[in-house]
């Protein structure tokens, strides 16, 4: 068994990893809800699946803060944060570009990190996921919240009533074997407490990545099976995603270890092997947040001071402006409600979208209505569009909403 590591992400939170195998292509698997990655070592068709991975190239697990063998946090992990984690992952690892590979929720946060850092991403490869997962006007495809009742569970319920019902909904040829039943049981109360468990699926509830779906710009391949609960999910998330390439393989299991896992992992492999190699595709767009804001030349040691605790990049600006690119919506505006609490006038507009940068010039979609969105802000007001908002699930951040922007939903950030 290879040695579990830890780094520190943002924030100061210890991520546990773990890198199997080697060879030319570095694949970072990214697990769904509660799943840990150590104990499915003792499981055999998981730990078939992850032995089948390492010999397609150096396979990287990890848990995301909150689960397994990482710190716990206090609330919600947001996608951002979730990122970071993939962040670090990669650096101790000392990964430069990585097929990522989602399960189920992990999907999401692998899509909007092939497009935020396409220069770290060869591929990205989602498994039985979703772009939104509850229902709305326009997303009748998604889940109900009454459907997933069981996803809170009391602290009597976390335990064999979980297992059964996670079974039943996720790995039905599995859900009537007692053995199946008893490790899924110990499996999921080791991944997290209930308290847990319960905000990590008030953050998946919140989770819409539909935005940014049209910016992903690396090659893509979207599986599922056939009769799984997730399946219309999920064709609608690779019909959205450039090029994709969806493929639907027979079984009725959500989870890609159980049952008929070597069609899974045919098309995994059949897919990174052409892939592995290739140089990056996105032309250099990329998915960035941008934030402009009047801001006298006067506060220069202000912004330069907000802009490193937030990590942010200045852009060129006009006189009297300041522009600033981010990787993650939630640091882009907790950056201009500081300024703003600097400098009550300041009006500020932020919005994500795809952008081409070149030489510190800025262009595309999300400048043009960030500069928007400033210029009709109230003087001390931080505008942000539905797609901020979208983004920036489970980070504690409220809005307020204010009208709309072609089909863009406008909200003021409450401070």
């Amino acid at each position: 068994m290879e040695p579990i590591r830890y780094v520190e992400s943002v924030g100061g939170y210890s991520i546990a990893y773990q890198v199997v195998g080697d060879g030319p292509l570095d694949i970072v698997f990214v697990h769904g809800w509660v799943c840990s990655f150590q104990p499915g070592w003792e499981w055999p068709a998981l730990a078939s699946f992850y032995t089948r991975l390492s010999n397609m190239g150096r396979l990287i697990l990890f848990d995301k803060r909150g689960t397994g063998l990482s710190d716990r946090v206090w609330g919600i992990a947001s996608l951002e944060e979730r990122m970071d984690d993939v962040r670090a992952v990669m650096d101790a690892a000392a990964v430069e570009r990585a097929a990522v590979v989602g399960v189920s929720e992990g999907g999401p946060m692998c899509a909007l990190f092939a497009a935020t850092h396409p220069d770290r991403t060869r591929a990205l490869v989602t498994m039985g996921s979703y772009a939104r997962r509850n229902w709305a006007p326009d997303y009748t495809i998604g889940r109900r919240t009454e459907q997933d009742g069981w996803l809170r569970p009391t602290a009597e319920q976390w335990g064999e009533y979980a297992a059964r019902r996670f079974l039943a909904e996720r790995a039905p040829s599995i859900a009537e074997d007692a053995e199946a039943i008893e490790w899924y049981t110990s499996y999921l109360v080791r991944g997290a407490s209930p308290s847990a468990v319960a905000a990590i699926t008030d953050m998946n509830e919140e989770i819409d990545v539909r935005p940014v779906l049209p910016t992903v710009r690396v090659p893509t391949l979207v599986l599922h099976r056939e009769h799984e609960y997730l399946r219309e999910a999920s064709e609608y998330m690779g019909a959205r995603l450039p090029g994709a390439r969806v493929v639907a393989v027979p079984g009725v299991d959500h989870l890609p270890w159980e049952g008929d896992q070597k069609a899974v992992l045919d098309q995994i492999e059949l897919f990174l092997g052409g892939v592995n190699g290739a140089p990056p595709t996105n032309g250099g767009m990329v998915l960035t947040t941008v934030l402009e804001a009047d801001l006298p030349a006067s506060e220069g040691a202000l912004l330069d001071s907000v802009l490193s605790r937030f990590r942010g990049r200045a852009l060129d600006a006009p006189p009297g402006k300041v522009r600033a690119g981010f990787d993650g919506p939630a640091r882009a505006v907790r950056c201009a409600t500081a300024l703003a609490d600097n400098v009550p006038a300041l009006r500020a507009g932020i919005h994500t979208g795809e952008c081409e940068l070149r030489d510190g010039m800025l262009s595309g979609s999300a400048l043009a209505v960030a500069t928007y969105l400033a210029s009709t802000a109230q003087p001390g007001e931080v505008l942000a569009t539905s797609t901020v908002q979208d983004l920036v699930a489970g980070s504690g951040i409220e809005f307020d909403e204010r009208g709309s922007l072609g089909e863009l939903r406008l909200f003021s950030v409450l401070r």
